[in-house]
C-alpha cells in the first residue's frame, strides 16, 4: 500500500532550498516562529555532504525543526521520517525524530511525540536518524498516534547548546507495505488503535477497523485483545491473535460465521462454542452454526442459557450441526445426589411441599421414592417457600416421606431456559463415553428437533425432558448406543429419552441395549420406522420394556418398527389419582405393521403389557394388526398380558379392541379379537359350551358373539336335520371365557363362532 500512489497524498516536505518559511523552530502549528522569520537559521546552498541544507545554531534546550504543512495521518498508513545531520562546530548535541500529533481539537494527548535520540560524537560526521509514525501499536512503530489526524513532523536537537548544526532535506515516506501481509486488501485492528495486551478494551478499535474495511478483510494480528463490549464484524475477519470477552459481551461475525473462526478467535474449544452459540441467538443473518466436523471437548456440563445470560427464552428456528461433543473426564460429571423429606398431596399433583433443605435440590434432578413413577424430574425449586415443582404427578406418594433427587450431568444443558422453541441439532454426535449424559431440554418449548445424530454411550440418560420443552419434539434418524451393552438387561440403568408433553414424532431411529428406549407421557405420538433392541446373552433371563407409555388414553400409533427382545408397556403411573374416575381409561393406541422378535426368552415373556396403577380401568380403543410376532430358541405363552400387581383391568367394560391380521411364530397361544372358533359337538345336546382357549386378548371375557355359522349339517337325528337359529349366552364358565350356544333340541354338528372380548359398539 502507498497512499501517495493510491490516494494522491503528498507526504514529502518541501526542500529547504524552496524557502525556510515553512520550517518552524516551534511546534509547527500556524503562527509558530519560522527559521526564515526568526533569523535562527540560514540556507546553505552548497555542502560537500548534503548539497543544499539548513544551518542553525542550537540556542534552546530542545531545538525543534518542524514542517508546518499538515502531514496526513491515516489508520493503516505508516510514515517513516528520516533526517541526516552533522555538527559543524561548538557543543555536540543529540538528535531525534519528533513531531506534533494533531486532532480536530488541537494536540493529541497521552502519546509519545519524540523517538529515541542519537548522540552526535564528532564534527563533520553525518548521522542519520529515522522513526516510524502510525496509528497502530505494532512492532517497529516508534511513535503510536492513535486518534491523530495529522502531524507537524521533523526533528529535535537536545542536550548541550551553542553548537552549529547542518540538516539535510528531511524525508517522509509511506512504509505501510512493511506492515501488510501478503494478502492485498486487508486492514489490521492495530492500525485503529488496538493494543492487544489482554487488558486494554480494544472494542472501539475493532469496530473502527470493521467500518473502514469496506469489503476488505480485517486482520486481528498476533496478541491477546480484550473486548469489553459487543463487537460486530460486517467484514470478513481473520484471527492470528485471540480475544477475551466478558460472559455477556457478544462477538458477531456476519461474513464468516462458523465454529472454526470462533476457535481461531478464542483459542479454546469450549469458549469458542459458547461465543458462537451466543452469536447464533443474537443476529438474524444465519439460522445455523456449523461446527465444521470439529470435536469439542467439554471440561464441565455446558449450561446453554448461561452462555447468553440476558436471554431466558428464544422461539426462532436455530440449528447446531455437523460436529461432536465429548466430555473430559473429571469430577464435574459426577451426579449430585440429595435425599430430603417432603410432603405430597394429590390435590396439588405437581408439587412437593415443605421440602427440607430445598436449596440443595437442583433443577433437573430425577426424583425417586415410594409411589414415584419413572422419569419424574424437578422442574423448578422455590427455595424461599420450600416448594419443588415436578414434571409429572406421583401415583402413590400422599403424605410425608423421604425422596432422593439425583442430578445427572449433560453435555448440553438447556434447562435454564424458561422457553426454547424450534431448536434443531443436526448431524452431531454426543460422544458421552460413559461419563456424561447427552442433552437436557428447556422447561418449556415447541418442536425441539434432534435429527441424524448419534447419542453414544450416555452415562445415565440420552435426552431428558424436565417439563414441556418436548412438546411436539421430533427425534429423527438418530443412533442411540448404550454404555451398558455388556450388562444383563435387568441390570441396565440408562434410558435413551423421555417425554412429558404431547405430539412426539419418533422416526427411523436405532437404539441398542438400554434399560428402556423411551418413557413417553402425554399423547398424540407417532412412532414409526424405528429399531430398538434390548436383549443379552442370558437364556431365559430378564427382559425390560422398550417403550413405556405412562398415560392411559394416548391417541398414539406405533407403526412399522422392529421391536427386539423388549416389550411395550402401557401404564398410568403419572397420575396422582390413578383409580378410574372421570378421566378416559386405557385407549387410543394403534400398533400395526411392526416386527416383534425375541430370542432365548422365558415362556412368560410378552410383547404388550398393560399395567394399571389404579382400580377400575379397562381398554377403550386398541388396534393390534398386521404385526409379525416371532421367537427364536424357545416358545412363549402369548404376546399380551395384564400386570395386575397393583390393580387389574375390568374385563366387563372392554370396548373397541381389534387383534387381527397378525402372524405368530413360536407363540403357544395366538391372540385374536374377534376370535374365530370352530367347534364340533359329537353328542346330541341342546346347549353347546364353546371355549376360547385363552386366545382372547389379555385373557379377556367372552362378551360378544358376532356370529354362529353352521359348517355342514346340524343333525337332530341321523335322518333329520335341524334348522333352528340358535342363541348364544356370553361370559359363560368360571373364567367368563366361554359361550353357550343354545338350540331348540339336542343336536350334533359343527359351527364356527366369532367371539369378542369387548363390546365394539
Amino acid at each position: 500500500m502507498n497512499k501517495a500512489i493510491t490516494d494522491g497524498l503528498v507526504f514529502m516536505p518541501t526542500a529547504f532550498s524552496q524557502g525556510l518559511g515553512v520550517w518552524s523552530s516551534g511546534d509547527g502549528t500556524p503562527g509558530s516562529d519560522t527559521y526564515a522569520g526568526a533569523g535562527g537559521g540560514v540556507f546553505v546552498p552548497a555542502d560537500q555532504d548534503f548539497g543544499g541544507c539548513l544551518e542553525l545554531v542550537k540556542t534552546a534546550g530542545v531545538q525543534r525543526v518542524r514542517y508546518m504543512a499538515e502531514t496526513t495521518i491515516l489508520p493503516g498508513c505508516y510514515l517513516r521520517v528520516t533526517a541526516r545531520v552533522k555538527a559543524v562546530s561548538g557543543a555536540l548535541p543529540a538528535v531525534r525524530i519528533a513531531g506534533y500529533a494533531g486532532t480536530a481539537n488541537g494536540a493529541l494527548g497521552g502519546v509519545v511525540t519524540a523517538a529515541q535520540a542519537v548522540q552526535l560524537s564528532a564534527y563533520g560526521e553525518v548521522v542519520e536518524v529515522s522513526a516510524i509514525i502510525g496509528t497502530g501499536n505494532r512492532t517497529g512503530v516508534d511513535l503510536v498516534w492513535h486518534g491523530a489526524l495529522y502531524g507537524h513532523l521533523g526533528l529535535d536537537f537536545t542536550g548541550a547548546s551553542g553548537g552549529v548544526l547542518r540538516v539535510d532535506d528531511i524525508a517522509i515516506e509511506d512504509v505501510s507495505s512493511v506492515f501488510l501481509s501478503d494478502v492485498v486488501g486487508m486492514v489490521d485492528v492495530r492500525d485503529f488503535g488496538a493494543i492487544g495486551d489482554g487488558v486494554t478494551n480494544d472494542s472501539a478499535a475493532f469496530e473502527a477497523a470493521d467500518a473502514a474495511a469496506q469489503g476488505r478483510e480485517v486482520l486481528v494480528s498476533e496478541g491477546t485483545y480484550y473486548l469489553g463490549s459487543n463487537v460486530t464484524f460486517q467484514s470478513q475477519v481473520r484471527f492470528e491473535g485471540t480475544v477475551t470477552m466478558p460472559v455477556a459481551a457478544r462477538l458477531i461475525l456476519q461474513r464468516n460465521f462458523e465454529y472454526q473462526t470462533y476457535l481461531d478467535a478464542f483459542g479454546d474449544e469450549e469458549e469458542a462454542f459458547r461465543k458462537a452459540y451466543q452469536a447464533l441467538l443474537n443476529f438474524s443473518d444465519h439460522d445455523s452454526l456449523d461446527l465444521g466436523g470439529r470435536r469439542i471437548a467439554l471440561r464441565e456440563p455446558l449450561d446453554m442459557q448461561a452462555v447468553d445470560p440476558q436471554r431466558t427464552s428464544f422461539a426462532v428456528r436455530r440449528v447446531i450441526r455437523n460436529g461432536q461433543f465429548e466430555p473430559v473426564a473429571g469430577p464435574a460429571w459426577a451426579p449430585d445426589v440429595v435425599s430430603s423429606q417432603a410432603t405430597y398431596a394429590a390435590g396439588q399433583p405437581l408439587r412437593l411441599a415443605n421440602v427440607i433443605n430445598a436449596a440443595n435440590v437442583q433443577r433437573g434432578s430425577l426424583v425417586t421414592g415410594s409411589g414415584v413413577g419413572r422419569e419424574v424430574y424437578v422442574r423448578e425449586v422455590d427455595v424461599a417457600n420450600r416448594i419443588v415443582t415436578l414434571s409429572q404427578p406421583l401415583f402413590d406418594a400422599a403424605g410425608t416421606q423421604s425422596f432422593t433427587f439425583t442430578r445427572f450431568k449433560y453435555l448440553l444443558d438447556f434447562s435454564g431456559y424458561d422457553n426454547l422453541a424450534q431448536f434443531v441439532i443436526s448431524d452431531v454426535e454426543f460422544r458421552c463415553s460413559g461419563i456424561a449424559s447427552g442433552v437436557m431440554l428447556a422447561r418449556q418449548g415447541l418442536t425441539f428437533h434432534l435429527r441424524d445424530c448419534f447419542i453414544t454411550k450416555p452415562a445415565d440418560r440420552g435426552v431428558t425432558s424436565i417439563g414441556s420443552g418436548c412438546q411436539g419434539m421430533l427425534l429423527d434418524r438418530c443412533q442411540w448406543i448404550s454404555n451398558e451393552q455388556a450388562a444383563p438387561a435387568g441390570q441396565r440403568q440408562t434410558i435413551a429419552f423421555n417425554v412429558n408433553a404431547n405430539d412426539l414424532k419418533l422416526r427411523d431411529n436405532r437404539a441398542v441395549m438400554f434399560r428402556h428406549f423411551g418413557v413417553i407421557a402425554g399423547s398424540g405420538s407417532i412412532i414409526s420406522g424405528n429399531h430398538w433392541f434390548q436383549g443379552d446373552q442370558s437364556v431365559g433371563g430378564t427382559r425390560m420394556p422398550g417403550l413405556i407409555f405412562t398415560y392411559p388414553n394416548i391417541k398414539t400409533t406405533v407403526s412399522g418398527n422392529y421391536i427386539d427382545n423388549n416389550w411395550i408397556e402401557w401404564t398410568n403411573e403419572h397420575d396422582a389419582s390413578p383409580d378410574l374416575g372421570q378421566q378416559f381409561s386405557f385407549g387410543g393406541l394403534t400398533i400395526d405393521g411392526n416386527i416383534f422378535t425375541a430370542n432365548d426368552v422365558a415362556s412368560w415373556f410378552r410383547w404388550l403389557i398393560i399395567k394399571p396403577y389404579g382400580a377400575g380401568h379397562f381398554i377403550h380403543g386398541l388396534s393390534v394388526s398386521g404385526n409379525v410376532f416371532r421367537t427364536l430358541n424357545g416358545t412363549i405363552d402369548r404376546v399380551d398380558d395384564v400386570n395386575a400387581s397393583i390393580a387389574d383391568l375390568d374385563r366387563n367394560r372392554m370396548r373397541n379392541i381389534t387383534f387381527s391380521g397378525n402372524v405368530f411364530h413360536g407363540v403357544a397361544t395366538e391372540t385374536r379379537n374377534p376370535l374365530p372358533v370352530k367347534f364340533t359337538q359329537t353328542t346330541a345336546d341342546d346347549a353347546w359350551v364353546i371355549g376360547t382357549g385363552g386366545q382372547l386378548p389379555f385373557e379377556g371375557w367372552a362378551r360378544t358373539v358376532e356370529s354362529v355359522t353352521p359348517i355342514g349339517r346340524i343333525a337332530a337325528s341321523p335322518t333329520r336335520s335341524n334348522f333352528d337359529q340358535p342363541w348364544a349366552e356370553t361370559r359363560y364358565g368360571v373364567n367368563n371365557d366361554h359361550i353357550r350356544v343354545v338350540f331348540g333340541e339336542p343336536v350334533t354338528g359343527t359351527v364356527q363362532s366369532m367371539i369378542r372380548m369387548d363390546n365394539p359398539l
